[in-house]
């Protein structure tokens, strides 16, 4: 029988080190890389793989350059995966108009509530720097020849009831108009949905949040879960 590991007997410090992302087509790692660089990841190294795709390692922030932590990897989705998602694609007669119900279902949830499924969250510190990154998606996904029509955006407010991050958000460029919520109070939240970028059951899309606390409250969004 398994012992439990207490919990006192763990004396170093521990982070959160990597998260491995996937490009959907071979021929779009250099788009995926600027869309990551877009988001305000910090490319450090660009692989160029017997098979013509490119690996890439990205860092939060310039801090993590030499760190273990704080890392993204980017690479493109493996051959065998690949054939698996076209094999469930084929069972479920996906993008059909005998489509399964179950996966029908599953993208009317994610379409109401980016966070039901698989996704990925980085913070901010700066709430100036998450609506200039956001703002220029936007004009990405209106204008940018690669990126048009190809970026879902969603943006929630933290709950109301502080008339300080209230009145800040409704001077916010991307929250003012706002009609979502987050999960809490006192942080905001937005998310990035992309066919650029894999995961998931079905492989589609992928799902990107960032986050940004307002400083000074113990109870915030990503410290207390709140339904209202």
């Amino acid at each position: 029988m398994a012992t439990a590991l207490k919990s006192e007997a763990l004396t170093g410090a521990r982070s959160m080190g990597h998260m491995a992302l996937h490009y959907k087509k071979p021929e779009e790692g250099p788009l995926a890389a600027r869309l990551l660089s877009m988001l305000g990841y910090i490319q450090t190294q660009d692989l160029p793989l017997p098979d013509g795709t490119h690996f890439y390692r990205f860092v939060v922030d310039q801090q993590h350059h030499p760190r273990g932590d704080g890392i993204v990897y980017l690479s493109c989705v493996p051959e065998a995966q690949r054939d698996l998602m076209n094999a469930i694609h084929g069972a479920l007669n996906v993008g059909t108009d005998q489509e399964h119900p179950a996966v029908t279902a599953m993208r009317e949830r994610m379409d109401h509530d980016p966070e039901y499924g698989f996704h990925y969250g980085t913070l901010f510190e700066s709430l100036e720097d998450l609506e200039n990154v956001f703002m220029a998606l936007e004009e990405a996904n209106r204008s940018d020849p690669e990126m048009k029509g190809r970026l879902k955006l969603v943006y929630n407010r933290a709950l109301p009831g502080n008339p300080d991050v209230d009145a800040r958000l409704d001077a916010s460029p991307i929250y003012k108009d706002a009609t979502r919520f987050a999960y809490g109070k006192n942080g905001v939240q937005a998310f990035l949905e992309t066919d650029i970028l894999s995961s998931g059951l079905l492989g589609e899309t992928m799902i990107l949040e960032f986050d940004y606390v307002f400083p000074g409250y113990a109870n915030h969004v990503l410290s207390v879960v709140e339904w209202e």
